[in-house]
């Protein structure tokens, strides 16, 4: 038996559950990272459809200019495999605590940034490119970010709570989007001139107070004791895991493949909502723009009350199941979900909204952090998990909102094309689901 920072380790078992200030404490880092990344993320999308447009590339025409700007979001996307590898490399190697700090710091310092930039009147085509520049770094952060909570959150939960606990991470998710959604809704409100001049940066600044809480918190967290331990076994067997990306490669390919297939649905579906829905309600159907906020705020609340619930749900009957129930109800929703946005009715454009993220989403979300983490051990388990998603991100999710702004041009205006993008995609979240689930178990 041994003790590294406080934690008592006990030879090739499963560390002790760790009391609850230390739970508490692992699950509000976790969370207030996720929470930013969201924000920085659903803040570029919301711009991106409003005022990135117009300001960073004005040359393009009203399409021309929203294709570039959601073509600048998804450059994000790019390198978050890359970031994702290398920090979780780290994580894995040294632990997950100074892989966290890292995450949250790159991204907090690339989001004030942006809010900082000089705009295409001020320098012409040097504004666009340093924007490029920061949605890199920004990317490369969040690459790891996401898969780091979860790792940690994961090896702090006690058995039988790895879903809820989990769940609460992709609850934060929609804080994330609500509070960025939010910002926009505030400045919206101000004259055009107003938001075009200056209003447009408050979201992108305000996000510098999250940021210094959450590095605040990440400093003071101790190491998981899940981590220690395999550390620990791993030195009395002298063995040395200098390339976690080396192993699991090595050891759990099937998982890697199906893992990533497993998160397709859930990418193009939260990305729809958080991101393109947004602009297709203001610049295809000519909504009101504080009106297409207010719904995405009101079903981005749904969206927090219901993960958590469907996290616990999956304690309970098995992530796999509530996974799969996610999944199915985007593919039978993605037709009904746009006819209702059709509408151009604030009403129903709300419910569709509400129910997109209460029951897609929430299904989808609470299942999917425990799903993956029980795909792999703890020695790479910050590897497995974030090449997984990091990937299909770079695939599936950043693309989507360029992907589906193109496909209702090409098809007239018609959301035609957007349904059945997404209904694919949540076809191969099923399948892949339903070939892994068994290998799905907690470690």
């Amino acid at each position: 038996m041994s003790t590294v920072q406080g934690t008592i380790v006990e030879a090739g078992r499963r560390p002790a559950v760790p009391d609850h200030a230390k739970v508490r404490r692992a699950v509000t880092a976790a969370t207030i990272g996720t929470v930013i990344e969201w924000f920085d993320y659903t803040l570029y999308g919301a711009a991106s459809g409003l005022v990135i447009n117009r300001l960073f590339f004005p040359q393009f025409s009203e399409l021309g200019g929203v294709l570039a700007a959601f073509a600048t979001f998804a450059v994000g996307f790019f390198i978050r495999p890359l970031g994702g590898v290398v920090i979780a490399h780290f994580g894995d190697r040294f632990g997950r605590k100074p892989a966290l700090v890292f995450t949250i710091a790159s991204m907090g310092l690339a989001t004030v940034a942006m809010g900082l930039l000089p705009t295409y009147s001020d320098v012409g085509i040097l504004a666009p490119i340093l924007l490029v520049l920061f949605r890199l770094l920004q990317g490369f952060g969040a690459g790891a970010e996401y898969a780091g909570a979860v790792t940690l959150v994961s090896e702090y939960a006690a058995p039988g709570r790895r879903s809820l606990l989990t769940a609460i991470l992709q609850s934060a998710t929609v804080v994330g989007i609500m509070l960025a959604t939010l910002c926009f809704l505030a400045v919206s409100s101000a004259p055009e001139a107003v938001l075009l001049g200056w209003a447009w940066r408050i979201p992108f600044l305000v996000s510098a107070v999250l940021f210094v809480v959450a590095l605040y918190i990440r400093r003071n967290l101790d190491e998981t004791p899940e981590y220690v331990e395999a550390m620990e076994r791993a030195a009395r067997k002298r063995r040395e895991h200098k390339v976690p990306v080396g192993e699991l490669l090595r050891h759990s390919p099937k998982e890697l493949l199906f893992g990533f297939l497993s998160v397709t649905g859930h990418n193009a579906n939260a990305y729809i909502l958080s991101a393109f829905a947004l602009s297709y309600m203001t610049n295809t159907l000519g909504m009101p723009r504080v009106e297409a906020l207010s719904a995405v705020v009101i079903a981005a609340f749904t969206g927090i009350v219901t993960t958590p619930i469907m996290g616990a749900i999956a304690d309970r009957i098995g992530n796999a199941k509530v996974y799969i129930f996610g999944a199915a109800f985007t593919f039978l929703f993605a037709i009904p979900f746009f006819a209702l946005l059709d509408t151009k009715n604030v009403v129903l454009a709300t419910l569709a909204m509400s129910l997109g993220y209460g029951l897609g989403f929430g299904g989808l979300a609470g299942a999917q952090g425990a799903f993956l983490a029980n795909l792999f051990p703890t020695r790479y388990r910050f590897s497995g998990i974030a090449l997984t998603r990091e990937i299909n991100s770079l695939l599936i999710a950043g693309p989507t909102p360029f992907i589906a702004s193109a496909l209702v041009a090409a098809a007239g205006g018609s959301p035609r094309y957007v349904a059945a993008y997404l209904m694919v995609c949540c076809a191969l979240t099923i399948v892949a689901v339903a070939v892994i689930r068994r290998r799905s178990v907690e470690r």
